[in-house]
């Protein structure tokens, strides 16, 4: 059985047994570990391709051997279809999503459900942080795949995390000058992380080739600087200021995991803390609501090869098949302990949550600065005064800036989840007829 197309001449409800929301390690290994079965199974994602974030495709994008494999294996099963370039912009009624793409709009109903869509880069706002040429570490990533020039120009990563090397690796291999690569966090924690990777070898070779002599721990962006676009950042390292010329900046602080799907389904979060929420789980990878899986960054944050095992736990779930789950659950606890090597020795010093002064936008779509949020008593308020949060982003980047900045609760998701069309939001109040699960 295959997943029905939808009528383009008629509002009509698609069908299928699994759908997996998010294509990239996570989701395409869900899809895998349930194909077997025989369900039929739509796989949808926002990118033109399989891969996710951490296997973007592009012009100058070099895909990794596991990431073709696992598209090949996807092309060849006759029961997952892949809607890609595809959005998911609400949930009309219990157990639909209303979808679009660039052609047409549809609803989609389902009987299983996996949410694999993954995390977004925390973006903290300092002085200048709005100049062109100032970008996420993973953003510039994707720019670069996506074909972006940055042949000789010189590149300041700052941040924290793995993220930041590989940022750094992949400008160098487009041919830029990595001037200097700020890690915010202290060289004992840096050090202790790097003698806990010889519980995971591969990860401890990747940290060897990824090493840059430009790396310096205790070390964070302070400001950018220019008039109309980057053109130097001060740093703070180990207690000293210097100033370097540069034509980018690359910033990461961490990931947010993509929640906001799962809260409008209702599924619960992680207890509020230190780390962004992120979708609560069991240990079969279920959610607190029934047959709701999720896997992957939206979860917490843990890297590829934890994404993988999640991911194919979840799926092998949703087919029924809970022998094959448990015998990776091993495998998981042991990228579970990686995870929380990343998230202690990581942490987010003090100092970064003190780079943002008075003036400093903290929401750049209403342009919205940080002394007109302080005192305020949460986003309503805020929303009320200021307009905070009511941008084209809909809060996602400032709604994580003032959680770690102001110790805000996240804002609800607000509906539509992404832009659409006004056609297309007319189906989730149309009526629908179910349309048989069959094959084209």
């Amino acid at each position: 059985m295959t997943p029905s197309t939808p009528s383009n001449s008629a509002p009509g409800l698609a069908q299928c047994d699994l759908l997996v929301i998010g294509a990239g390690p996570a989701g395409m290994a869900a899809a895998l570990a349930a194909a077997p079965s025989g369900m039929a199974i739509v796989l949808v994602d926002d990118n033109p391709a399989p891969g996710g974030q951490i296997w973007r495709d592009g012009p100058d994008a070099h895909i990794p051997p596991a990431a073709r494999h696992m598209r090949e294996q996807l092309a060849r099963r006759a029961n997952v279809r892949l809607h890609l370039g595809t959005r998911v912009l609400s949930a009309p009624a219990p157990g639909q999503l209303l979808l679009e793409d660039a052609e047409r709009g549809w609803c989609l109903g389902w009987q299983k459900l996996i949410l694999c869509n993954g995390a977004r880069e925390l973006l903290l706002p300092f002085p200048g942080w709005t100049l062109p040429g100032v970008t996420g570490a993973g953003g510039l990533q994707a720019l670069i795949k996506g074909g972006m020039p940055v042949a000789d120009q010189r590149i300041v990563v700052a941040g924290t995390g793995p993220l930041l090397l590989a940022a750094a690796a992949s400008a160098r291999q487009a041919g830029a000058r990595v001037i200097h690569i700020a890690e915010q966090a202290p060289r004992r924690a840096v050090l202790g992380f790097a003698a806990q990777l010889l519980r995971w070898p591969a990860k401890l070779g990747q940290a060897l080739t990824l090493a840059d002599r430009h790396y310096r721990t205790a070390s964070h962006v302070q400001a950018a600087h220019g008039s109309k676009q980057l053109e130097s950042v001060t740093l703070r390292t180990r207690g000293r200021s210097e100033t370097l010329d540069c034509e980018r900046l690359a910033c990461g602080f961490g990931l947010v995991p993509n929640t906001q799907l799962g809260q409008l389904l209702g599924c619960a979060l992680t207890p509020a803390g230190t780390q962004a929420p992120a979708l609560l789980v069991d240990c079969w990878q279920a959610t607190s609501r029934p047959s709701v899986y999720a896997a992957g960054e939206c979860t917490g944050f843990g890297g590829s090869e934890r994404a993988l095992v999640q991911g194919a736990i979840a799926g092998h779930m949703a087919a029924g098949n809970n022998q094959a789950a448990q015998k990776l659950l091993p495998e998981r606890a042991r990228w579970d302990a990686f995870a929380r090597q990343l998230r202690q020795r990581f942490a987010l010093q003090p100092a970064i949550r003190q780079l943002a002064q008075p003036d400093t936008l903290v929401c750049r779509c209403e342009d919205v600065p940080l002394a007109a949020l302080q005192g305020r008593g949460g986003w309503t308020d805020a929303k009320l005064h200021s307009r905070c949060g009511m941008g084209a982003c809909q809060g996602r980047i400032c709604g994580a800036a003032a959680q770690v900045l102001l110790g805000w609760s996240p804002p609800a998701p607000k509906l539509p989840l992404s832009p659409a069309r006004i056609g297309t939001l007319a189906l989730s109040s149309a009526p629908s007829t179910p349309e048989p699960a069959h094959g084209n």
